[in-house]
């Protein structure tokens, strides 16, 4: 039974259940697996409540609500030779931010990115989405990010140029629930 309708960035979505999303475009459907549906966890208790733990082997950011529980979030993640891991701090947010391709990416697909050297405003075609989380490392830009996504079927994945990518209902929840200077850990 469908329950609820949304567009996701121009394409036409129905969601099935509550939070079951699904969007649809030219010859491709999606339907998000439920374990990528945000959910409250159980997590080692040595995560400091309100940190943000990213798992990109599994594909799952966790927010540390309370030692030993979190609220788990399924994510797209940098593709193999793209991915980073450390820590870092969400030092600026951004609603409906703008965007611009790094000069690596824009040297590795010069067909792809070189259009948008310039940037990107934000919108429903940018690439990152609704939210973005940016973060920093010793008070200098990692250029990797936490954001939405104009790519829904990709979470779960290991497709991006090293970002976390969620499905944009889910980065606006994480987006009002952390504040600047919450502290990232990207594991290995």
């Amino acid at each position: 039974m469908i329950n609820r309708r949304f567009v996701v960035f121009g394409l036409i979505g129905v969601g099935t259940a509550p939070g079951v999303a699904m969007a649809h475009k030219p010859n491709k459907t999606f339907a998000l697996d439920p374990q990528y549906q945000p959910q409250s966890v159980t997590v080692d208790p040595e995560f400091a409540s309100g940190t943000i733990v990213v798992d990109p082997r599994n594909k799952f950011l966790y927010f540390v609500e309370v030692a030993g529980k979190a609220r788990r979030y399924g994510v797209g993640v940098g593709r193999a030779g793209l991915a980073w891991s450390g820590t870092a701090e969400i030092a600026r947010k951004a609603k409906w931010p703008s965007w611009t391709p790094t000069p690596n990416m824009i040297k590795r697909d010069p067909g792809k990115y070189a259009r948008y050297a310039g940037g990107m405003k934000g919108g429903r075609g940018n690439p990152l989405g609704s939210r973005a989380l940016y973060l920093y490392r010793d008070g200098r830009d990692t250029f990797y990010r936490i954001h939405g996504t104009t790519e829904p079927w990709t979470i779960g994945r290991a497709v991006s140029n090293g970002c976390i990518r969620m499905l944009n209902e889910h980065v606006e929840e994480l987006y009002e629930r952390v504040p600047v200077g919450t502290s990232v850990i990207v594991l290995p």
